[in-house]
């Protein structure tokens, strides 16, 4: 199963987001872009990838512990960027140092229950909205619209465990389907 470690926005986040979507949608050439739903807005901290359904139990476990030895933290939706010419999102302001640490504890917990994680970046806190159809997709209008995007504010307060079902190939507007397995609370 592909699983990843992730921070969901609460619903007033994800109802300011999707206005400023809309609002980015209706920029010219947008429809070069593949949006993604509400339903799959995320903040990954740890991408797992293929994990054997057997390390489930200790890898719950050692997400837990992560969980449990990290506070709640405040933060909330604030401007955005790009990954090239590829991915357009919007970033985050507020615990970012508290959220940095949480994905290295969902790394480590990964890793020590034998996940094989792709080699460790420096944690970029990042939700994408959009992913270009075409290696020719301009995103720098998108990001300069998103520079002054500034969401409402919230406590993060639980980790979450989410399997990630990929799209049918050949179905078209198929998505990636999202399935939360567990949520533990910070701090507790």
């Amino acid at each position: 199963m592909r699983l990843f470690a992730a921070v969901l926005p609460p619903p007033a986040a994800v109802e300011e987001l999707a206005a400023e979507v809309e609002r980015l949608r209706a920029l010219p050439d947008a429809d070069a872009l593949r949006w993604t739903g509400r339903d799959g807005w995320h903040f990954t901290l740890a991408f797992m990838g293929e994990v054997d359904e057997r390390l489930l139990p200790e890898l719950s476990d050692r997400l837990s512990r992560a969980a449990h030895r990290t506070p709640p933290f405040p933060l909330r939706l604030h401007g955005g960027g790009r990954f090239g010419r590829r991915a357009l999102w919007t970033g985050a302001a507020g615990g970012l140092d508290e959220m940095r640490l949480l994905a290295e504890r969902a790394d480590a917990a990964a890793r020590r229950t034998g996940v094989d994680m792709e080699e460790h970046r420096r944690y970029q806190a990042h939700l994408t909205v959009a992913r270009s159809r075409t290696d020719h997709a301009d995103l720098r209008p998108y990001v300069t619209e998103l520079e002054h995007f500034e969401g409402v504010r919230w406590q993060v307060e639980e980790l979450v465990l989410v399997r990630s079902n990929l799209p049918v190939r050949g179905v078209p507007g198929d998505r990636p389907r999202y399935e939360t397995l567990a949520i533990w609370p910070l701090g507790h």
